[in-house]
């Protein structure tokens, strides 16, 4: 992991076997890899529940990102506790509240309305992630 340069710190919901866990963690590698590779960089949250010294080092000085699956908000828990700062926290049933269209099945692999759902919740996520580098608010377009 790059330890040299300020990222946001992206952690997702570990929900395996559920739709709504499978899309925070498709939305986290959208950004990450794709829409904001320089700027972001992805924590899974196992490293946080192992306790892993160097993941939670990177996580105490930077911003972080959590996207939770359900209303447990595990990845939002184990940032706090782990000595990281949650800048902004998605909760993918709020996010679908506002896409009801996108109604998302499957588990290893999303329907065309989960993949929609994943790619609406990066665009918000990215939209924080600028908020976060400049200080400005952006408007999603979709």
């Amino acid at each position: 992991m790059n330890t040299t340069k300020k990222k946001v710190v992206i952690v997702p919901c570990s929900g395996i076997g559920k739709s709504f866990g499978t899309v925070t963690r498709m939305a986290a590698y959208q950004v990450t890899q794709e829409d904001r590779p320089d700027q972001t960089q992805l924590i899974p949250l196992a490293m946080l529940v192992m306790g892993d010294e160097e993941t939670r080092k990177i996580l105490a000085e930077n911003p972080a990102i959590t996207i939770d699956g359900c209303k447990l908000a595990c990845a939002t828990k184990m940032v706090q506790q782990s000595g990281g700062q949650v800048s902004q926290e998605f909760a993918v049933l709020e996010v679908y509240r506002r896409y009801r269209d996108f109604r998302p099945e499957g588990i290893s692999e999303l329907n065309e309305g989960g993949e929609k759902l994943s790619d609406a919740l990066a665009k918000e996520i990215d939209l924080v992630v600028d908020e976060l580098f400049t200080g400005k608010k952006g408007v999603i377009h979709a």
